[in-house]
């Protein structure tokens, strides 16, 4: 399971936000074990170091927590969770926008057109 990486951001951070997706899709639960960073490096098709360098990150944002001994794990803290799924949300709709204001939309075309997506959709 190998992934393409890009060259515009440093892989460590590339695997970070991937993590990060999966805590927010809740694929990974508060408290789960993230695999070694030896399991983690064969997986992801990475050197260990860069691994480190991403649970070393992903902990100093109190993400995860190292346990001595035991592994990494997802942090047990719900507010954590609940700032990364804001932080995450407001990444995304700061993106659409950008892509949509650089195609010269107003923010009424905008909502226009995201209305029209989600009742194409039947969605709310």
């Amino acid at each position: 399971m190998t992934e393409e990486y890009t060259a515009s951001k440093p892989i460590y951070l590339q695997i970070a936000d991937r993590i990060i997706r999966e805590i927010v899709r809740k694929e990974l639960a508060l408290g789960d074990k993230l695999p070694s960073v030896r399991e983690m490096a064969v997986q992801s098709g990475v050197n260990p170091n860069t691994i480190q360098r991403t649970y070393s990150e992903l902990e100093r944002m109190d993400i995860v927590e190292t346990r001595r001994g035991q592994g990494t794990f997802v942090t047990e803290k719900k507010e954590v969770l609940t700032e990364l799924n804001e932080k995450v949300q407001r990444e995304v709709i700061e993106s659409f926008i950008r892509n949509m204001k650089e195609l010269g939309l107003t923010k009424v075309q905008m909502i226009q057109g995201v209305e029209k997506y989600l009742d194409r959709r039947g969605e709310e």
